[in-house]
């Protein structure tokens, strides 16, 4: 979808349409999320602003004043623009609009952010916030929680803020936490990577990685919470916003 946006810009601009209005489901988001930072990142950018005259994060669209007309524009392109027709079904197409309202409402409640400096954020993420204690980045530092080698093209800025600020908003199934207790008592704590209905698959914070029987378990918790620490009052604005800067300018291993 290198254009979900492109062919959005040439009428005039309409205000993002309501999620509850349209009944779109958490699950809904999420798919649609996955399908454009697969597809449509590329152009349009982690925050939907890379096409010139296009910023999805702006909550305004041209060219559609319906979902539908939203829909139509993703499946059949723009002709004579760099909007090309896609092959996504109805129920793809809708998820990836789902996903554009989202990213609206969500950019335009985060308010104003400052400039951030990415020289300045990597030696904060490095240094006083310790984040190599559990995060990579182009295979340096630890596995607890997710690699972030690459994490500049797949969250936005308002999502990674909101990371740094307050972890547990949003957690992922593949970042969850868990605590599992042995029969004989002992303790195994690692990033849940897959589990059926018999087993565990973890790694722990070394990259260590473990299958464990459920059947040998005492007990265990995968966590709702995220074990990493909120930096609201750890970093100051302008120092959440230089490591949100940086972790922007992280686009793969070197």
């Amino acid at each position: 979808m290198a254009s979900a946006a492109i062919l959005i810009a040439a009428l005039g601009a309409v205000p993002a349409f309501s999620q509850e209005e349209h009944g779109v489901t958490p699950a809904e988001i999420e798919r649609g999320e996955r399908i454009y930072f697969t597809n449509c990142a590329n152009c349009h950018g982690p925050n939907g602003d890379a096409v010139s005259g296009v910023n999805f994060s702006s909550g305004k669209f041209r060219k559609a004043t319906t979902d539908r007309d939203l829909i139509g524009i993703i499946q059949k392109g723009i002709p004579g623009t760099e909007m090309p027709p896609s092959n996504y079904n109805e129920m793809m197409a809708g998820s990836i609009v789902a996903y554009l309202h989202n990213m609206a409402s969500t950019t335009n409640r985060s308010g104003p952010t400052l400039q951030g400096d990415a020289a300045r954020g990597k030696a904060l993420f490095e240094g006083k916030g310790k984040c190599l204690d559990c995060h990579r980045t182009n295979d340096t530092g630890g596995f607890l929680g997710p690699d972030l080698s690459g994490i500049g093209m797949i969250r936005r800025t308002a999502d990674l803020e909101r990371s740094l600020r307050d972890p547990s908003a949003e957690i992922r199934p593949d970042n969850r936490t868990v605590r599992a207790t042995a029969k004989d008592g002992k303790v195994v704590v690692g990033r849940l990577l897959n589990q059926d209905t018999y087993r565990l698959e973890i790694i722990e914070k070394d990259g260590t990685l473990k299958s464990l029987e459920k059947l040998n378990l005492r007990d265990f918790e995968i966590s709702k919470a995220s074990p990493m620490p909120s930096y609201e009052g750890r970093f100051s604005d302008q120092e959440i916003a230089d490591v949100v800067s940086y972790l922007g300018s992280l686009r793969g291993r070197n």
